[in-house]
């Protein structure tokens, strides 16, 4: 499956970092997220489950996760 990010909504609380900073960090300059992975290999529980949580709690709606079955 593959994240993406709105960078346009994206408001920089970092609840995506703080979820999964394996898959997100923030941009040192404005605070907006920053996709380290944007592939995430459905094979992988673990990750796929931190994918969607950090889509969950996103304030603005900023990520999506698109092939999610």
């Amino acid at each position: 499956m593959r994240i993406e990010a709105d960078l346009d909504r994206c408001v920089g609380a970092g609840q995506c970092v703080l979820t999964e900073p394996a898959l997100f960090d923030q941009n040192d300059e404005d605070g907006r997220v920053v996709l380290l992975a944007a592939e995430v290999d459905d094979g992988d529980a673990g990750l796929v489950a931190a994918a969607r949580e950090a889509v969950h709690v996103c304030p603005s709606g900023a990520l999506s996760l698109i092939g999610d079955r």
